[in-house]
């Protein structure tokens, strides 16, 4: 038996999709515990590109269990059109469970998203969401107010709580954000009743059946979405998701217990990126980010925005190692620095003339923060290596400093998009 939680240790965008995918293939069951369709995973195979926004990359390997837990925030018409992608690829999508516990993300959300969005960007002030409404979501369920998987099988309960939030979103919308948008919730709660016939051989109590896996000694996968500087709890706040991306979500998110999980892998890039707003001590001005954004591929999957692009930071890596408990570090896409005659690490950060080594909470203090930099021997093309023996000294050297320097071993190196 083996229980792994997959996370991103960065600011998301970090592969994760790849490294799911290649461990994939010997799980039972592969379970998405947080988010909703705001993330987007990537997978290549055989340079076919298949890309999820909700359901589980494992859904690639047949008779896999994938399960989207109770930690997700599920849009019905997004899933359904990510089924319906899948379907006529050719994939069998019977394997798919969904929580019956899940929150579901309703118009009136993606709404509130966008006006409040664009209220912000007026001062400049916007968080960089993905209008998917995904944060007013879980705004919802944390209000006690939401609907879930659940409720759509007990139709008075969904059609009085449909009414009764229709209202206050409508005001909402109409006096706080002066909005001409307002919304029938006749129509709402004749679409979802579509929705809730199409999806109802999929809705199971997801909490027993990932508990039921792991009793029976099943290999498990918890794939998380985003990353760790985009935890609501530890990210850099308010530009962070509104959901927990560690590895401490992963056991909220599917309803089970710490006990439980035997390997906490943290996926970072041989560099880092953000999309949205906010400080990033190692950020790239120059043509060297340029020449990463491009080389790298680095536009979001979801919204297509272009990322910001800097040198690895291994105050982040060691947060995250701290942070979720990390026991591997998968470290994807170092081919992407080929043709580089330097490369740096930052090594820690001077904040006010000292020299610090960890992640302040402050956005003010972050924005202050001068990277540290060691430099390192570049390399060239790599990205044909099938093995870590193949790899040049300098790749090596640089991995190994990176393990160093975050306290964690580094079990899976990504030279390339394929498997």
């Amino acid at each position: 038996m083996s229980t792994k939680v997959v996370i991103g240790a960065q600011w998301g965008d970090e592969g994760k999709a790849k490294i799911i995918d290649i461990l994939s293939e010997k799980a039972d069951v592969v379970v998405r515990t947080q988010g909703g369709n705001n993330a987007g995973h990537t997978v290549a195979v055989n340079d076919e590109f298949y890309k999820f926004q909700l359901i589980p990359s494992g859904i690639l390997y047949k008779d896999k269990k994938c399960i989207i837990a109770n930690g997700v925030v599920i849009d019905p018409e997004g899933i359904l059109n990510e089924i319906d992608g899948l379907v006529e690829k050719g994939i069998d999508v019977s394997t798919l469970k969904i929580s019956n516990r899940a929150h579901l993300v309703m118009p009136y959300h993606k709404a509130l998203d966008q006006a409040k969005e664009s209220l912000k960007a007026k001062e400049g002030k916007e968080i960089g969401t993905t209008m998917k409404g995904i944060g007013p979501c879980y705004m919802d369920k944390a209000e006690r107010s939401g609907i879930r998987v659940c409720d759509l099988y007990h139709e008075d309960v969904f059609e009085a709580k449909v009414r009764e939030n229709v209202v206050v979103k409508n005001a909402m919308l109409k006096h706080v954000y002066h909005q001409e948008v307002q919304f029938d919730a006749e129509e709402i709660i004749k679409a979802y009743k579509t929705y809730a016939e199409r999806l109802k051989d999929f809705v199971e109590d997801t909490t027993v059946t990932v508990y039921e896996a792991i009793k029976e000694g099943k290999d498990v996968l918890f794939e998380g979405a985003q990353g760790t500087l985009l935890d609501l709890d530890i990210g850099t706040y308010p530009y962070v998701t509104s959901s927990h991306p560690i590895t401490g979500g992963a056991c909220v998110g599917a309803g089970i217990g710490p006990t439980m999980i035997d390997e906490c892998i943290g996926v970072m890039k041989g560099y880092i990126t953000r999309v949205g707003k906010g400080p990033f001590p190692t950020e790239l001005f120059d043509a060297t980010g340029d020449r990463i954004r491009e080389e790298g591929h680095e536009f979001g999957t979801v919204t297509g925005r272009p990322r910001r692009c800097g040198w690895f930071d291994a105050v982040i890596g060691e947060f995250a190692v701290r942070t979720s408990g990390l026991t591997q570090i998968a470290l994807n896409k170092i081919d992407v620095l080929k043709d580089l005659e330097v490369i740096k690490i930052c090594v820690g950060y001077k904040l006010n003339g000292e020299v610090i080594k960890y992640f302040p909470a402050s956005l003010e203090d972050l924005e202050k923060c001068e990277p540290v930099y060691e430099e390192m021997e570049g390399w060239g093309e790599i990205s044909h290596i099938r093995t870590y023996e193949e790899l040049p000294e300098s790749v090596k050297k640089y991995i190994h400093r990176i393990e160093e320097l975050v306290g964690c071993k580094i079990t899976m190196v990504g030279v390339g998009p394929n498997r």
